[in-house]
């Protein structure tokens, strides 16, 4: 109660004490100031305090859309219309036709993976890999293994890799807290560094646009593969996940809820309301044979048509390009055609219509099998989409916090107070820490990206001396410090997704996860960043930073077994207590 009243007794003074007699025809950004800052920082401040994802974005995107009413509106007025313009920016986000696809998309994958669970496939599976998978070291390795094997696309890997190893890593005493940063860990870093994935085109136009910027013509994916060393956050976190396990060794709160799993084998975060009804649908059908088929082939069919949409999706939208399009038809199956058609393909759109498509191959196996009748089949479906309609909820408050949050300036803020008097051999760091900061206000990697990378090249070019490392350091940090930022926000889709796909209690999930990323976002700026600005070879940077993590994990870490009998005990006490 008491935080809750100096959250309160805080944005009052910020509200009140601040001069409303500004000239309207100034920017809000001028107007307003540290206050753009308000409507992300209620988010994320009230979801730790309450718990409630929903309610805390509802709230930060009702203080948004109240100042930015109040530029021009009085007191109350402002609060009234912009209650009205909560309900509007939903709307507006929903008729969003990337949104709408993934919305959709994430019911499908629901239903889909009902389906699956329903035929025994997920059970099958989980069977199949507990097999391979007979230690908490393992476990966690092979979740790393599939995190990579579903590269093509972050919201894909989410929702597949968590409830596919969620029995599991049950079994092997993980905690959904571990599993949900292994998942986390191997979505948005994975996707953004993947040679051909949904990110490459967004990623390989805004540096093509940069380079133009200062009059360089250049070939935007070699630089964009070029980049790729220069993300230290992606590439570590890897490496984090991967040591980490071998290891198990373990700090911060992440400690702590993995000896809870270890020592009383409640992998959950005690008394908290779990995203997904995983009884109802994990539980498979009785009495049926346990195929390991029903679960890989429909993923088979969602992976394959997901490249095949990729390839056809992306080919329409360049049809107007006619250099591009000439080459693609030389020769269609070439790596450049692959790159291209890929990077310009709707993602939302096709992956909605590969879970459809993976859906209906499930329903027709399942009813072939006698597992389930049409009518019970679709039923199973839509009890599986509906599992997911939280997300939907969250995801749609998300976007709407970010709509309002562009409005009101925030990111051309903090830009405009962190970016100037940048020495040159902090450049890269500074850009990390930017991009960083920007995303995690924002929980947006994508508008991070494009809010920074035509600053951040010209500026790199201009302090760097047009240091062609200098340079692709400035690129690769804005990359990877949006989704550093990304990954430690509350508000972000990826992150939400993460807890949802593994029923992991999306606050706890953010504040394991937090410490994690912020470590390795600290060796990232120390022993990355820093000696690259001064000059110092990737190829020694890179292995040197990984050792770094490694060190980290030695200095900083407990193996989640060594314990001494007081703290045993005092783990099961604290355990009894929460039950």
């Amino acid at each position: 109660m008491r935080k809750r009243s100096i959250l309160f007794s805080l944005i009052l003074v910020l509200l009140f004490s601040f001069d409303i007699s500004f000239a309207n025809d100034l920017e809000m950004v001028e107007k307003y100031k540290f206050l753009t800052l308000l409507p992300p920082i209620v988010a994320i401040i009230l979801a730790f305090i309450t718990k409630n994802v929903v309610f805390s974005l509802f709230v930060g995107v009702l203080s948004g859309t109240f100042l930015v009413r109040f530029y021009s509106e009085n007191f109350f007025m402002a609060f009234v219309n912009g209650f009205l313009d909560v309900i509007l920016n939903t709307l507006n986000s929903l008729a969003d036709k990337w949104n709408a696809g993934i919305i959709l998309q994430c019911l499908a994958i629901g239903g889909l993976i009902a389906l699956i669970s329903k035929m025994g496939g997920a059970l099958a599976v989980a069977n199949a890999l507990s097999k391979k998978a007979k230690t908490l070291r393992s476990t966690q390795l092979i979740t790393w293994v599939l995190g990579l094997f579903v590269f093509f696309d972050d919201y894909a890997n989410s929702l597949i890799v968590g409830p596919i190893m969620r029995p599991i890593s049950d079994k092997m005493k993980l905690s959904r807290e571990k599993l949900a940063f292994i998942v986390d860990g191997t979505a948005a870093p994975i996707a953004g560094i993947a040679m051909v994935s949904t990110w490459v085109g967004y990623e390989v136009g805004l540096i093509k646009d940069a380079y133009s910027s200062i009059g360089m013509e250049v070939n935007s994916y070699s630089i964009f593969l070029e980049s790729i060393p220069f993300r230290f956050y992606n590439i570590l976190v890897l490496a984090f996940i991967v040591i980490s396990a071998i290891t198990l060794r373990e700090f911060g709160p992440m400690l702590k809820s993995q000896r809870r799993a270890y020592f009383t084998g409640e992998v959950k975060p005690n008394n908290k309301n779990i995203q997904m009804n995983e009884e109802n649908n994990l539980k498979p059908k009785e009495g049926i044979k346990l195929r390991v088929c029903n679960a890989l082939v429909p993923i088979a069919v969602l992976i394959i048509t997901s490249f095949i949409g990729f390839y056809l999706n992306g080919y329409s939208a360049l049809l107007e390009n006619v250099d591009v399009i000439t080459k693609i038809q030389e020769s269609p199956l070439s790596f450049y055609a692959i790159r291209e058609t890929f990077g310009a393909s709707d993602a939302s759109i096709v992956l909605f219509q590969s879970a459809i498509i993976a859906a209906l191959v499930a329903l027709i196996m399942g009813i072939s099998q006698k597992i389930f009748t049409l009518s019970e089949g679709i039923e199973i479906f839509v009890e599986g989409m509906k599992e997911l309609v939280i997300t939907g909820v969250i995801l749609l408050l998300a976007w709407s916090l970010s709509s309002v949050i562009k409005e009101l300036g925030t990111a051309k803020f903090l830009v405009s107070i962190l970016s100037s008097k940048i020495p040159a051999f902090l450049l890269p760091s500074i850009i990390f820490i930017l991009a960083s900061i920007i995303s995690f206000a924002t929980g947006t990697a994508y508008g991070t990206m494009g809010i920074l990378m035509p600053l951040a090249i010209p500026l790199a070019n201009s302090i760097g001396s047009a240091n062609t490392n200098f340079i692709l350091a400035g690129a690769g940090a804005v990359l990877a410090g949006a989704i550093f930022g990304d990954h430690c926000s509350p508000i972000s889709d990826t992150t939400i997704l993460s807890s949802m796909g593994t029923s992991c209690d999306h606050i706890e999930h953010t504040k394991t996860q937090m410490v994690y990323a912020v470590s390795i976002a600290l060796v990232s700026v120390v022993f990355g960043y820093i000696p690259i600005g001064l000059g110092m070879n990737i190829f020694m940077v890179l292995p040197i930073s990984i050792i770094a993590i490694y060190g980290l994990l030695r200095i900083v870490g407990s193996r989640i077994d060594d314990v001494s009998k007081e703290e045993l005990n005092n783990i099961q006490n604290e355990y009894k207590k929460a039950v």
